[in-house]
């Protein structure tokens, strides 16, 4: 048997303590990735909203 003690946890609260570490990273990178994307998918939006209205315009004048 080891030198500490019968109850000695201190393996097990380190483990827990990298666990959450680890889950606290997992989420922030998962929240980071999906506010990217949302991010680009609005500017893919306003880029297609902006070349419509341009067609539009152009289509317009064209009539002129």
């Amino acid at each position: 048997m080891t030198d500490r003690g019968w109850y000695d946890d201190s393996e097990y609260q380190d483990a827990v303590q990298r666990a959450e570490r680890a889950t606290r990273f997992g989420w922030a990178a998962i929240a980071g990735t999906t506010g990217v994307l949302a991010f680009a998918l609005l500017v893919v939006a306003v880029v297609c909203a902006v070349a419509v209205l341009a067609c539009i315009y152009v289509v317009m004048a064209m009539n002129y």
